[in-house]
């Protein structure tokens, strides 16, 4: 998948300036594509050249006049090209999981810390998500909006997005658990370094 496919899908609710997109980015977006909003600039400036989006200047007379963009009839015709096209299995790449992985001879400390400070930050994740599905359920239950609600595609990936972090946070909390028991058994393996 390339920027511009997660640029057009995110601009498919309407249009969106570029801090706007970076704003939806960042709430939404962010749990499945991260992008830099120099990135995002960038990537509308292609997209509209390519005509998969179009541009249009709002002049504001209090503050500085701003460009608005929306997906074109070829832009959607390439998220449908896209959509149709076989995905590839997603992959970890995760600095901690080498940590963890090198535990073994490696001083524990330092990964237990990190396993928790990872944690916590994948909790306070689970929180937003969780507000943010209420937002877009509004006052229906959760099955009534996913077999009727609208828009259903946001709500479903913060649906994934939800389960990313709630399991990032338990299996950080259970292995920093695991860690901590260990050294506590065992005080050489928290001061361990190399053999």
């Amino acid at each position: 998948m390339a920027l511009k496919h997660a640029v057009l899908a995110a601009l498919l609710d309407g249009e969106y300036s570029g801090y706007q997109l970076a704003k939806a980015f960042d709430v939404g977006v962010a749990n499945f594509w991260h992008a830099l909003p120099q990135q995002l600039y960038a990537e509308l400036s292609r997209l509209e050249a390519d005509g998969l989006v179009a541009g249009r200047q709002v002049v504001q007379e209090t503050r500085p006049n701003k460009r608005l963009f929306q997906v074109t009839e070829a832009g959607l015709a390439e998220l449908q090209r896209f959509a149709a096209a076989a995905s590839k299995p997603s992959f970890i790449r995760d600095d901690l999981l080498v940590k963890v992985q090198a535990v073994d001879r490696i001083e524990a400390a330092p990964v237990i810390e990190q396993l928790t400070e990872r944690a916590r930050i994948a909790d306070a994740k689970v929180e937003i998500f969780g507000k943010l599905l209420a937002r877009l359920r509004g006052t229906a239950t959760e099955e009534e909006f996913l077999a009727h609600g609208a828009p259903i595609g946001p709500y479903l990936t913060c649906l994934r997005g939800l389960g990313f972090e709630q399991e990032t946070r338990d299996w950080c909390e259970r292995i920093a658990g695991v860690l901590r028991e260990r050294a506590a058994g065992s005080p050489e393996l928290s001061r361990r370094g190399p053999a």
